[in-house]
C-alpha cells in the first residue's frame, strides 16, 4: 500500500529522511513513535501524498474552522464526496439525513451537547475530538493522524482512537503515549535521527524497548 525505496523526504531547506525504506500494507494498524523532531509528522504527509484520495486526513493542529459550529467541522469530511452545490446546500440547510448522521457521530465523540457550539467555544480535548471525527467522517478506507489524542485523558484517548481505528481498515498514527500506542496498534515504528530505529510487532514489545526511542 505505502512503500519508500531509499526515499529523500523533509521540507524546503531541510532533509528530515536522508534514506528511507519502509513499507506498510494494507489492513496493519501503526503507530508512530519518536521524539519531537524525529520526523513523524514529515512521514505522515509523505504517506498522504502517495495514497491522498483514500486516506481520512487528521493533522496535529486540527486545522478547524474556529467560527463555523462543530456541526459544520465535522460535515467537512464529507466535502469530496459530493458537488460543490450539494455542500453549500447542507452547509445552509442540512437534509435530515445529514443531521441525523452528524448527531450520531457527534454523540459517539460525546460532543452531542456541543453540535451546534462554535469550535473557538470549546476545550483541546474537545477540538481534536472534532478534527478526529471529520476524518472519520470523510469515510476513507486508511486513516493518517498526528497526535489526535494528545489532549485527552488516558482512557478518553484510548476510546477515542479505538473508535476511530475501528473504522478504518488502515490506520498510521503518530502518538506521543508509548502505553496507548501498544494497546491500540499491532505494529510500532520508532523513528529518530533521520532513520527508522525500531520496527516491529507491538505484541513484542514492553514500555522499556520504546524508553531507548527518547533517550
Amino acid at each position: 500500500m505505502f512503500h519508500f525505496d531509499q526515499a529523500r523526504l523533509g521540507h524546503p531547506g531541510q532533509v528530515v529522511f536522508d534514506s528511507l525504506s519502509l513499507s506498510i500494507d494494507q489492513g496493519e494498524r501503526v503507530a508512530l513513535l519518536g521524539p519531537s523532531g524525529a520526523g513523524k509528522s514529515t512521514l505522515l504527509e509523505a504517506l498522504r501524498q502517495q495514497q491522498e484520495v483514500r486516506c481520512a486526513w487528521c493533522p496535529q493542529a486540527g486545522a478547524l474552522v474556529p467560527m463555523l459550529s462543530v456541526f459544520h467541522n465535522l460535515y467537512m469530511g464529507a466535502l469530496p464526496r459530493h458537488s460543490t452545490l450539494h455542500n453549500l446546500r447542507n452547509l445552509v440547510w442540512p437534509t435530515r439525513q445529514q443531521r441525523e448522521a452528524i448527531g450520531q457521530l457527534a454523540s459517539e465523540l460525546g460532543l452531542a451537547d456541543k453540535l451546534f457550539t462554535s469550535i473557538d467555544q470549546l476545550s483541546g480535548g474537545q477540538a481534536q475530538r472534532v478534527a478526529l471525527g471529520r476524518a472519520l467522517y470523510a469515510r476513507r478506507p486508511v486513516l493518517l493522524a498526528d497526535e489526535p489524542v494528545s489532549s485527552l485523558d488516558e482512557h478518553q484517548g484510548l476510546a477515542l482512537l479505538t473508535l476511530a481505528l475501528a473504522r478504518h481498515d488502515t490506520a498510521v498514527v503518530a502518538l506521543h503515549d508509548r502505553a496507548l500506542a501498544l494497546q491500540s496498534c499491532d505494529r510500532i515504528i520508532g523513528l529518530g535521527n533521520g532513520s527508522v530505529r525500531l520496527d516491529a510487532p507491538a505484541r513484542e514489545l514492553t514500555l522499556r524497548d520504546l524508553d531507548a526511542l527518547y533517550q
